[in-house]
Parts: C-alpha cells; sequence; structure tokens
C-alpha cells in the first residue's frame, strides 16, 4: 500500500498531512514529493537571520525536511525540480522557488499572491510542464492515494493552489491515456470540529498557559478557508498512535513551527498545539480527517474517484465513507 502527498514548500507534509503520512508508514509505504524549498518563508525567532537569504533558508530547510520526513517513517523523497523529465516534454528551471504570498486579511487567515515572483517560481512555470514531470513520477510510483491541498489551497497560499492544480493536472494527464489513476484525497476540518477547537483553544487551562509562555494570541473570529461544511470525509486518522512520530515532525521545521506542545492525556478535543510565525496558536485535534477531492463539489467527475471504493487503506486510516 502506497501514499503518494504532494506538497509546496517543507514542513506543508507535516502540518497538513503529517497525521496520514505517519499511520501509513507504520504498515504502508508513504512518499512525498515538495514543489519547492520555501526560499520566501517567513521564520521564527533564533533562526530569523535566515529570512530574507533564499539559498541559504532553502539549504537549512531541507535539512528540517529531511528530519521530519524521517520522524514520520516516510520512506522517499524528491523535490519536483529533480525528478526524470519525460522525453519530449520541457524541461523545468533548475530550481522551482518559492512564489512568495501576502496576507489578504489578517495574518493566519487567508494568503494571496505576492507581486514580485519570479520567472522560476512555482506559480509562474507552466501548468502542463509541471504536470508532465508529476504525472510520470505519478505512473513510475503507482501510489494508491494521492494526497495534497484542495483547491484553495488550505488557505489561500499560491504554491499551495499551484501545487493542487499541478496534482490535478498529473492525473488527468494519466487518465487521458487509459492510466488508472489514484484516487484524490485532501486535508478536510469539518465546521463543527473547528468550532470545538476553537473552544478549546480559548478555555482550557493548559493552552493558556502554553500561550503564556510562548507570548501567542488566539486565532481571529472568521471562518477559515480549510473547513467546507458540504465536503464529505471519507478517511480520519487517531493521532494516539502517531502522536510521537508527528510532533517530532513538527519540532523538526524549527524555522516555522514552535511552541510544540502534547494536550495532557485527558484532554478529550486536543491532542497538542502548535504556532506559526504568526504566533497565533493552533490546535492540532485528536482525530484528523481527509476528503475525496472529487466528492468535494469543485471536481465531482476527478479522475480516480470511481476507483476509492476499492481502495485498501492501512489499519490506523480508518475509512468513514
Amino acid at each position: 500500500m502506497r501514499l503518494l502527498a504532494v506538497h509546496a514548500h517543507p514542513d506543508d507534509e507535516t502540518l497538513s498531512t503529517g497525521p496520514l503520512l505517519a499511520a501509513w508508514a507504520r504498515t504502508g509505504e508513504a512518499f512525498v514529493v515538495t514543489c519547492t524549498r520555501g526560499e520566501r518563508g517567513e521564520v521564527l525567532g533564533p533562526l530569523d537571520a535566515l529570512e530574507g537569504d533564499g539559498p541559504a533558508l532553502a539549504a537549512h530547510r531541507e535539512t528540517e525536511l529531511a528530519a521530519a520526513l524521517a520522524a514520520l517513517g516516510v520512506r522517499g523523497h524528491a523535490f519536483l525540480d529533480t525528478l526524470p523529465v519525460p522525453a519530449g516534454a520541457r524541461a523545468l528551471p533548475g530550481t522551482v522557488v518559492d512564489s512568495g504570498m501576502r496576507w489578504v486579511d489578517a495574518p493566519g487567515g487567508t494568503a494571496g499572491p505576492a507581486d514580485d515572483a519570479g520567472t522560476d517560481a512555482l506559480t509562474s512555470v507552466p501548468l502542463d510542464d509541471a504536470a508532465t514531470v508529476l504525472a510520470a513520477h505519478v505512473r513510475e510510483l503507482a501510489p494508491d492515494v494521492v494526497v495534497t491541498y484542495d483547491a484553495g489551497g488550505g488557505y489561500g497560499h499560491p504554491d499551495h493552489v499551484r501545487t493542487h492544480e499541478v496534482t490535478v493536472r498529473a492525473l488527468a494527464l494519466l487518465a487521458a491515456v487509459g492510466d488508472d489513476v489514484p484516487p484524490l484525497l485532501c486535508p478536510s476540518t469539518p465546521p463543527a470540529t473547528d468550532v470545538a477547537v476553537r473552544a478549546h483553544l480559548a478555555a482550557a487551562p493548559w493552552v493558556t498557559d502554553v500561550r503564556a509562555a510562548h507570548g501567542l494570541s488566539l486565532p481571529a473570529a472568521g471562518s477559515r478557508p480549510a473547513v467546507v461544511a458540504d465536503r464529505e470525509i471519507v478517511v480520519e486518522v487517531d493521532l494516539a498512535p502517531v502522536l510521537d512520530a508527528v510532533l517530532g515532525a513538527l519540532r523538526a521545521h524549527a524555522t516555522q513551527v514552535t511552541a510544540v506542545t502534547a494536550a495532557p492525556s485527558s484532554d478529550e478535543v486536543l491532542a497538542a498545539v502548535l504556532a506559526l510565525s504568526n504566533l497565533v496558536v493552533q490546535g492540532l485535534p485528536r482525530t484528523v480527517s481527509y476528503a475525496l477531492l472529487g466528492a468535494d463539489g469543485h471536481r465531482p467527475d476527478a479522475p480516480g474517484t470511481t476507483r476509492w471504493a476499492r481502495t485498501i487503506l492501512p489499519p490506523g486510516v480508518r475509512r468513514v465513507a
């Protein structure tokens, strides 16, 4: 049983799909493709001298990524620009780089495109060029399931959105030549879970202690883009068996993640909390969920959806629909 996760930057594999990767890797094989090295990421505290130095930050984040993948048990990894280019296809830029972003609303809310993405940025690479390279990798790897972001990229980051587009297009290219295309999942938070997590972050005494110790604020009011009411959840992962692996992977990304703290065992809502460079506390619920991308209302005819019913999942990855 093979899982392939396709992500935009180092740390996304852990923040978006860490529980799924760790659970899958316990008895199956988990692989990751990362589209950029996160050269334009914001940087936390002691390592903030790296911010703005793209090559230095990229080199450092590669080491963080390697440590996180090891913690999760991921078997294989490649950057998009290191994958073989199929015969007759156009080569990608020598290095595909982070496109950058800007906050459209409050930090931690919705992101939008930066106004200075270069020609070698992920968002500048022609869609079919990137998708053709990824499609060849999917064909060779033959995963049972692929996972990436939803159409909005989770919170709107242009590289996340582009990674979704590249992944969907890659599977469409395979379907067009008759390949048996794997189903595509995306992380998805049901509204009820989001409400429960937000309330708990504001009320749990142990979270208050973590916030005080690290100078963290609560999430702003309002809906999060990754919370979708009409999306059908098809997979759930219980954090308990893989929590140590996920926490280890989060802590490996020290330029991006801080205040990683496991919840008391008595906490029935949260498994842990953490914060990113915006210093807004986030809760990791005890159960995380994923939707079948073809069932989310955006692509009801997505390649791979008909294969989902016969897809075998490893223990710890629970089918709910």
